[in-house]
């Protein structure tokens, strides 16, 4: 009888232990979700977020497409690598704020693209985005300065939209502005860079000698030809594409890493022309 009575007291005494637990589990207030302050401070940069307006626009400037695969450093709330995904786009978001980064998971996941779109928790100068075909960023002039280098020694041709905010003298290849009316009240100007290929150096050329000065996808150099040497004018590059005038004949072409190929038109004429970099194999013509 001893036993019992101590086995229904403890018995009691554990039921009143789980009910006073549940209770203080009731009272306590439910854990809410994280929500980011806009100027709230960040590793590099406060966090203010691009309007979807300019986000649109961005994408469209870069021309992103599902062959795509897009980078956005310092991604925030993951609002363009959310957009990019609902293109069809793969796209992954760079953000050192572990809350910023498990908040942008939960917005992909309610807009259906988590298939799509993935974050990560990572510095901007310790992350390799070699990969990315397009970048978009919305960070502070010397956070680009920084970060200048690496994007220029990524493959030719990937694009680069920053909100607001320049590359120095690394001049945009376009510029493009949200406007009110389209929802965007400020930070409203988007600039395009495309990567260029590195073409500065010696060229031979079957005809003569072409040597180039390159300040990023600006072109400057002289053709000689025999005694003849001409300046080049309108020098520029687009990805890897290079165009240029010279003795009145408008030269383009593709630029690889040791040759270029294309077509000069002179007088109504085309014909092709090619040039090997000095010191270099030239590479076997292309069959495209």
């Amino acid at each position: 009888m001893i036993a019992s009575r101590y086995l229904r007291q403890s018995l009691s005494a554990l039921c009143l232990s789980v009910a006073a637990a549940a209770v203080f589990a009731q009272a306590q207030p439910a854990k809410q979700e994280y929500e980011p302050q806009v100027g709230q401070e960040g590793k590099d940069v406060v966090w203010v977020p691009t309007s979807q307006a300019l986000v649109d626009k961005m994408l469209d400037m870069a021309k992103v497409t599902p062959n795509d695969y897009v980078i956005d450093l310092g991604s925030g709330d993951g609002r363009t690598v959310i957009t990019a995904a609902k293109r069809g786009t793969r796209a992954l978001g760079i953000e050192y704020n572990p809350d910023m980064v498990e908040l942008s998971k939960r917005n992909a996941a309610k807009e259906g693209v988590s298939d799509k779109a993935s974050f990560v928790k990572a510095d901007l100068f310790e992350s390799d985005f070699s990969k990315a075909t397009a970048i978009t960023m919305f960070l502070l002039p010397d956070i680009n300065l920084k970060l200048r280098p690496k994007i220029l020694d990524l493959k030719p041709g990937t694009r680069i939209v920053s909100n607001s905010f320049t590359m120095a003298e690394w001049t945009a290849d376009e510029t493009a502005t949200a406007s009110e009316a389209e929802g965007c009240r400020s930070y409203c100007t988007a600039y395009l860079w495309i990567v260029p290929a590195k073409a500065e150096g010696t060229w031979q050329m079957p005809q003569g000698e072409l040597t180039l000065k390159q300040s990023f996808q600006m072109i400057t150099g002289t053709l000689k030809s025999g005694a003849n040497t001409i300046l080049i004018a309108n020098g520029r590059m687009r990805g890897d594409r290079i165009s240029f005038a010279a003795g009145g004949a408008q030269y383009s072409g593709r630029v690889s890493a040791n040759a270029i190929e294309g077509t000069v038109k002179s007088g109504g004429n085309n014909s092709k022309w090619s040039a090997a970099r000095a010191g270099k194999p030239a590479a076997a013509p292309s069959r495209s």
